[in-house]
């Protein structure tokens, strides 16, 4: 059974007690919905808009999203998710709220990885292997020189001919989804700006006609807080517990981070003899606190 993790920075509550639809892009909506392996009804129909696939995949299992050290120094990793469908194509999705500048280097190590356990071990064969596609959900911009808010990149050579497709990656933007509800006709632009409005919306005559199909119905029915059950109320407020702790533990550490960088300051311009008040006013510090300092430093003395 595979496994559901996420590992966001956490610059925007996702979480809000007055809004009726938990967010798809908080830890909590993305397993119920994209990792809700009792119902794939939305996560199957969505695999197949992000793709561009116009032949539907009828099942989905869940396969282990860990990926183990091969030695002692290199690297591990849990994608967001991992499955395989009834053709044998494997799926790596990502999410990614915070900025990340080397995502697509995470996603090559991430399918790199799946395509090496794909191999027969010993005999290096490598026909017949299933298609990869990773896929990566980002709610910032990393291709600022790129248009298009959907990318799908194969192996091509310089006149743009197709060398291979087995590993196929795959790039969804949601910053530069600005597509009116008029405008939204396909799967994958419903798909986007289901994932970008859901948790805005209140009212029925603010749910768009395209809610109503099954898939996205499935979806969405999951995030209404108005329709959880008692244990479903717990596994979210649970989330909401874990995430506190997660936002305090992180902003513990920046501070700390902060502090440890002043601290430096202040003790450098210390030893180069400036005055203790001119440098509790460089710092924004309290004279205190640099007394503190060099005090501290005529006890190492």
């Amino acid at each position: 059974m595979g496994r559901v993790t996420f590992r966001y920075l956490y610059p925007v509550n996702l979480y809000n007690d007055s809004e009726r639809f938990i967010s798809i892009l908080s830890d909590y909506g993305f397993k119920v919905t994209f990792g809700n392996e009792s119902d794939t009804r939305f996560l199957r129909r969505a695999l197949q808009a992000l793709i561009g696939s116009p032949v539907a995949i009828r099942h989905i299992e869940f396969i282990e999203s860990e990926i183990p050290g091969l030695t002692r120094d290199s690297r591990s990793g849990i994608y967001d998710l991992a499955c395989v469908d009834e053709r044998g194509n494997q799926f790596i999705v990502e999410m990614q709220l915070s900025k990340y500048p080397d995502f697509i280097q995470r996603m090559k190590f991430y399918s790199f990885y799946r395509l090496n356990t794909l191999i027969r071990k010993g005999k290096y064969k490598f026909e017949g292997l299933p298609r990869i596609y990773c896929i990566g959900i980002l709610a910032t911009n990393i291709f600022p020189h790129i248009a298009d808010y959907h990318n799908v990149a194969v192996l091509r050579n310089e006149k743009g001919e197709l060398i291979d497709e087995q590993t196929t990656f795959i790039t969804v933007e949601l910053a530069k989804f600005k597509k009116r509800l008029g405008k939204v006709q396909t799967d994958l632009d419903k798909l986007i700006y289901t994932m970008k409005a859901t948790h805005k919306a209140s009212k029925p005559k603010q749910f768009p006609p395209f809610w109503t199909e099954e898939w996205l119905e499935a979806a969405i029915k999951e995030l209404d807080t108005r329709q959880m059950t008692p244990e479903k109320r717990m596994a979210y407020e649970m989330t909401l517990s874990a995430n506190a702790l997660a936002i305090e533990s992180e902003n513990r550490k920046i501070q700390e981070a902060q502090l440890a960088v002043k601290t430096e300051t202040i003790k450098n311009a210390l030893l180069k003899g400036l005055d203790v008040r001119l440098v509790a006013d460089i710092s924004e510090v309290s004279v205190e606190f640099v007394l503190e300092i060099q005090n501290q430093l005529a006890n190492k003395s």
